[in-house]
């Protein structure tokens, strides 16, 4: 206002000064009217400096009045962003409140949807439970109800349990006439029962199928008598990594997947219950024990049952090996039983670090037979009778890798030694007679690869194995051998034809002057299974198999026989869940 009112001064200073300001070419005449202008001119004057002091305070009441206003207005636009920054802070607070409300919102649908969940879960317990609590255990019941075909192309007369080593030569009747045979006995009922204390854990595992007759039944690699005992265990694993187990399961030859644990056997994926030519195993009796460093390294070793495979051609009745079973020990009268010295005994490392699955065993196995140098002597004399006992056993290696997220896995295996083909699938035998009468073991080995595929919905697998065996002969008189695949063994009939040995139309005949001792047997296998269902209520699937066989004979009199089959196998399966 101040500034106001200075420049308005000037100006009418200016104003006044223009006003009485004479002109020079008035000079003469206003000195000489002086006295009579003066006056009404300073009465103008003052007049006019009146109005102007009345408009400076009209202006300066202006001004006031302005800045009244405007001081108003300031406070007012103070107090209205006051209100807005207080009215933000209430969005933002009243934001974070609705994004916490959001959330807590979030948890209790969440809540609510596990609830409902665990309420439906409940109810399917109830309903079906997973598992029967009793007595302070947990009782697990499983396995899976079967419907499965076999077609082969020469026939075996056998069940979806192919007899590898028996593949016919053409001079038998019925590898001329092909078979078809379908069956529910691969049908498999499981039990599983646990128990917890603190510091171990006791488990029972009995697993068994159809897959067996009363005149099958023997010890020779599943020692699964009718109704078949599959497996029939009991476990105490400890805290400390220390594991007991006993009773009929998986050799400890058999590879795993998972440390030494039974029940993680890592067996080819197939229909065919004898499983694949080059796989090493056998179910049998035995007692386990192993230690678990971390659970990146395993030791085991058992003691299980022994048996012998033994086979002999051009011997003399000089030696005793064992007996058939006697019906009043429970054994069977019609299968062959050696009189083993000892059990076999097995010992396993496995290795699992970051990838893959590797495993390395051995197998020790002793063998007898009761030797008579006079039986041949006339008379036959008993005299000098002494037992031989022989040390056999082998190595074998196991590996297994999972790729691409664990959809594909390949495996590999291997084993050899000496008197243990019996370990492998075809069960090739374990050892022959020398021309004394003691024995002479044979060297085998077997070998298997496995590439299998898993989805949802599909398994698709490939296996590639082969089993092969030595042979060991001795002259026991010019011009004839004893022992096993001898170049002087007569195969000359193994490929001519036989009529049959009956009039009932089911006794084939027998070709005659065939040996036909085995030398290897190559199987190569591909199949995949559908899965229809894979959920809560089990899994339901189908699926083919198709394997080519190849038995292959050490040469003898009139060559070297070869055997082949083709088979498509198919299966239907409902697991329980």
């Amino acid at each position: 206002m101040k500034r106001i009112t200075w420049l308005l001064i000037p100006s009418l200073s200016l104003g006044l000064a223009a006003q009485t300001a004479p002109s020079k070419h008035r000079i003469g005449a206003d000195q000489q009217s002086s006295a009579a202008v003066t006056a009404s001119d300073i009465q103008a004057l003052r007049d006019a400096l009146a109005e102007q002091q009345r408009q400076i305070q009209e202006l300066r009441e202006e001004l006031r009045r302005r800045d009244q206003t405007l001081q108003k207005t300031q406070e007012q636009s103070t107090e209205a962003q006051s209100v807005a920054t207080e009215t933000t802070q209430k969005v933002v607070n009243a934001q974070s409140a609705a994004n916490a409300l959001k959330a807590d919102l979030s948890d209790v649908r969440a809540n609510a949807l596990a609830l409902q969940e665990e309420q439906k879960r409940v109810s399917e317990m109830v309903e079906s439970p997973l598992a029967i609590h009793y007595k302070g255990v947990t009782i697990t019941p499983g396995g899976f109800v079967a419907s499965e075909t076999v077609w082969r192309s020469h026939a075996l007369t056998a069940d979806v349990n192919t007899p590898f080593n028996t593949l016919p030569f053409a001079g038998s009747g019925q590898q001329h006439l092909s078979e078809f045979f379908g069956t529910g006995r691969p049908s498999r009922i499981t039990l599983l029962i646990e128990g917890k204390i603190s510091k171990a854990k006791f488990t029972a595992y009995y697993e068994m199928d159809w897959m067996s007759a009363g005149v099958t039944s023997n010890n020779n690699q599943s020692n699964s008598y009718t109704n078949r005992q599959r497996q029939l265990w009991a476990q105490a694993a400890l805290s400390s990594g220390w594991t007991f187990t006993g009773g009929q399961m998986w050799s400890l030859v058999t590879e795993t997947k998972n440390g030494l644990d039974n029940r993680s056997e890592a067996t080819p994926l197939l229909i065919d219950h004898a499983y694949h030519v080059g796989f090493s195993w056998a179910r049998q009796y035995g007692f386990r024990v192993t230690k678990n460093f971390g659970n990146k390294f395993w030791l085991g070793a058992s003691i299980e049952n022994a048996q012998t495979l033994l086979t002999a051609h051009g011997n003399l009745n000089n030696f005793l090996f064992g007996t058939p079973g006697t019906l009043g020990g429970l054994y069977n009268s019609l299968a062959n039983y050696s009189l083993n010295v000892s059990p076999d005994y097995v010992v396993k490392a496995a290795f699992q670090p970051k990838f893959g699955h590797y495993e390395i065993f051995g197998v020790a196995s002793p063998f007898r037979v009761r030797v008579y140098p006079n039986a041949a002597a006339t008379p036959a004399s008993s005299a000098g009778a002494f037992n031989d006992t022989r040390i056999g056993g082998g190595l074998g290696a196991n590996a297994r890798w999972l790729f691409l997220n664990k959809h594909v896995e390949f495996g590999l295996h291997g084993m050899g030694g000496d008197g243990v083909g019996r370990y492998g699938t075809t069960t090739l035998p374990d050892a022959t007679i020398r021309q004394d009468g003691t024995l002479a073991l044979l060297h085998s080995y077997h070998g298997l690869g496995t590439l299998e595929f898993h989805y949802p919905k599909f398994d698709v697998y490939f296996n590639g194995g082969t089993e092969h065996i030595s042979r060991y002969y001795q002259l026991r008189a010019p011009g004839v051998a004893v022992g096993y695949g001898s170049p002087l063994f007569d195969n000359s009939g193994c490929e001519s034809e036989a009529v049959p040995a009956g009039g009932n139309g089911f006794s084939p005949g027998s070709p005659s002057r065939c040996n036909g001792d085995t030398r290897n047997l190559i199987q190569y296998t591909s199949g995949f299974f559908y899965k229809f269902y894979n959920g809560p209520k089990g899994r339901v699937q189908w699926g083919p198999q198709f394997s080519h066989i190849v038995r292959n004979t050490w040469a003898g009199l009139g060559g070297a026989p070869q055997a082949r089959e083709n088979m498509v196998l198919t299966s239907f399966r409902y697991y329980l869940p």
